[in-house]
């Protein structure tokens, strides 16, 4: 495909998601339907609909509209291209721009430049403080790629090198002693030796530290609670010696746990995956992780529809649900057990005032830890607070 070409597919792409369709659903669907399209066609047409999502109101205000014409438009104006040189009509690529297109479309300024909804900025800001730009900068930005290096297996450095072998750089990131942030051919990782035979796992780094900030002990139960693939599940399970604790997984969506099995036979740990009627059964747990439903704002470089379709209703539903989450799983926890709380928010509402709230109805549970991690630390934005039971 000519460069014009794949302008031409992430328009048609970036029109259906406009109209409502999921980003991958449309992305799957082009692929299915534009056969003749290469491996190199189909990651540079993801990557032109992805940047256009992230950067949605900048590249709609550069452009003069929100169509994926004028997004598109809008993209290569960002970067101080003329996007003449590829609307040309030709082949493949999208038509010329009219005298209307020529003329429309300007410098965004304010909370447009900053590709974040009006509705939420000043939360955001009051939230944020003097980091409000400087994250909302980086969130317009794609994420990097990090593993999680399986170090039941293997060290730090030992996956490095194995990696290289395959042509695949990466280096030690500080946020956690497992993470290795990927600097060269991140997209080899899945077809690699060194995922194959569990050595990697991809997790963002700051889910790592997260996750690093739980408590275990010999001998502990641990739940993960909302474990969706199980990426905090098998971090877990690194940290021990193999067997000195007892895992187990649930999701109220038993489609999301459908590789937790697979990815711990990889990376040769048990996982035991628990039917919901199960979770009460086997209570109590040493440990609960409730990694709980928010608003994804610190993991918005990821999934950036999320950005543009929350609303305030959705986030009072959010956080309505993680109350719910709290004050189910606390009755799960043993006397002297911990309910670890987490989220990857960006927001006060999903993650501090949480915890207040649950300490204020709960008098015989204490807060023994939390943080807030912002993009500005290398990962996604994540919250974690460790809650301890009496």
């Amino acid at each position: 495909m000519t460069p014009g070409a794949r302008v031409a597919s992430a328009i048609e792409i970036l029109d259906a998601v406009l109209a409502g369709d999921p980003a991958e659903k449309q992305l799957t669907t082009w692929a299915r339907s534009n056969r003749y399209a290469g491996s190199k066609d189909r990651v540079a047409v993801r990557d032109l609909v992805f940047e256009a999502l992230r950067c949605k109101q900048s590249f709609s205000v550069w452009g003069g509209e929100q169509t994926g014409r004028a997004i598109l438009t809008g993209l290569f104006r960002a970067q101080g291209l003329d996007p003449q040189d590829v609307f040309t009509g030709e082949g493949y690529a999208p038509k010329p721009l009219s005298e209307e297109e020529l003329a429309e479309g300007h410098a965004p300024q304010g909370h447009d430049a900053l590709d974040v909804p009006e509705w939420l900025a000043p939360q955001l800001q009051a939230d944020l403080g003097e980091d409000f730009a400087p994250v909302l900068t980086l969130l317009q930005s794609r994420a990097p790629v990090f593993l999680r290096v399986n170090l039941q297996a293997t060290t730090r450095d030992a996956a490095i090198a194995a990696l290289a072998a395959e042509e695949i750089v990466a280096e030690a990131h500080d946020l956690s002693p497992s993470a290795l942030l990927v600097t060269k051919n991140p997209r080899r990782v899945q077809n690699s030796k060194v995922f194959a035979e569990g050595y990697v796992e991809l997790q963002d780094a700051a889910s790592q530290f997260v996750t690093d900030q739980i408590p275990l002990k010999n001998g502990a139960r641990v739940l993960d609670y909302c474990a969706g693939g199980g990426g905090k599940s098998l971090a877990l399970a690194a940290r021990m010696p193999k067997g000195a604790v007892s895992l187990f997984a649930h999701d109220i969506s038993h489609l999301r746990m459908r590789d937790i099995p697979v990815r711990a036979e990889r990376a040769g740990v048990e996982v035991k995956v628990l039917e919901t009627v199960e979770v009460a059964q086997n209570a109590p747990y040493d440990v609960v992780v409730c990694d709980v439903p928010c608003s994804g704002s610190g993991a918005w470089r990821r999934a950036p529809e999320g950005k543009w379709a929350l609303t305030q209703e959705r986030l009072d539903e959010l956080t309505s649900i993680q109350a719910e989450i709290l004050a189910k799983t606390k009755e799960y926890v043993s006397k002297g057990g911990v309910l670890a709380f987490l989220t990857c928010s960006l927001l006060r509402a999903e993650n501090e005032a949480q915890v207040e709230a649950f300490l204020a109805a709960n008098s015989d549970w204490r807060c023994m830890s939390q943080e807030r991690l912002t993009p500005l630390a290398g990962g996604d934005g994540f919250f974690v607070a460790i809650l301890k039971r009496a």
